[in-house]
């Protein structure tokens, strides 16, 4: 039954976001070419780039807040499916969550799938259709269009950071894993954001610039610390505790008075370029996500 009940939204996704909903010369491009792939998925086109997106619907959709997951670079939605199972605890805790699939550079041939998260360079406008996939699913599930998040690992964690930067009127909150904030998205920021805003950096990550193991001294991109500094003035917060999630990690909240939007950094010290294992770290690093999408306000 539960198949039969996928395959039916799936038919109402692509009934609705079909070409049909013809665009102008003018207008931006929409979902098209929509193409149900598999029992949960569909395959679907914007701007002529191919991505494929896996569902997972809580048993009442309508009303529910989104989760959309961004892999690395080579990932895709089915293998960041396996390697996270986000959606069994979102799905439990009312929340709709859709994997996507990035797609290869246009301008590199040899290039894998993944997310054009720099403002100053061409390449695949990823900004756009990720607002885009937001809106038609919304639309299509009737989801709640007041509270849609986007979780990112590795080169997703930083096409969060430029969904949080350019995109904060469409997203309530966005979670970065193993990433940083790209240097053209540092140099776009804003004085002000409305838009909650979650870090989790292991301090061994060679990966992400950080001032406290000295590898912000050789990066383009700005430090780490830098980043979620701006985070947290940007949205006019201050810190409210820091506490310790499971063997060691630290977590810091940040909030403020007449605030929505809560600002998390959480520090793993053993931690390298990884999604958070519950066995080594002894958390539940989905649970802590959510329970940061459920302190937004």
């Amino acid at each position: 039954m539960k198949r039969i009940r996928t395959w039916c939204l799936l038919l109402i996704l692509l009934l609705a976001c079909l070409p049909g909903r013809a665009w102008g010369e003018t207008e931006p491009p929409g979902i098209e070419d929509v193409e149900l792939s598999g029992e949960d998925g569909f395959i679907c086109r914007f701007d002529g780039v191919k991505h494929r997106v896996l569902l997972a619907l809580p048993e009442t959709p309508e009303g529910a807040p989104l989760v959309l997951l961004l892999p690395g670079y080579g990932n895709t939605a089915e293998a960041f499916r396996t390697q996270t199972h986000f959606e069994q605890e979102a799905n439990a805790r009312g929340y709709a969550v859709a994997y996507v699939t990035g797609a290869p550079d246009p301008n590199v041939p040899t290039s894998s799938v993944g997310w054009h998260a720099e403002l100053d360079t061409p390449g695949n406008r990823d900004l756009a259709f990720l607002i885009a996939l937001k809106d038609c699913l919304q639309e299509t599930w009737a989801l709640d269009r007041t509270r849609a998040f986007a979780v990112g690992f590795s080169n997703g964690a930083l096409m969060a950071h430029c969904l949080a930067m350019e995109a904060g009127e469409s997203f309530t909150a966005c979670v970065s894993v193993a990433g940083y904030m790209p240097k053209s998205v540092w140099e776009a920021r804003g004085e002000s954001a409305a838009v909650g805003f979650f870090q989790i950096t292991g301090e061994k990550d060679d990966a992400v610039p950080q001032n406290r193991n000295g590898s912000a001294r050789f990066a383009r991109a700005p430090a780490i610390e830098d980043a979620m500094a701006y985070w947290v003035s940007a949205n006019g917060l201050e810190e409210r505790e820091t506490v310790t999630v499971g063997r060691d990690a630290v977590l810091t909240k940040y909030a403020g008075e007449g605030s929505r939007r809560q600002v998390w950094d959480l520090l793993l010290p053993n931690g390298r370029h990884s999604w958070p294992s519950r066995n080594i770290h002894q958390f539940d690093v989905n649970a802590l996500i959510l329970d940061f999408f459920d302190a937004q306000g």
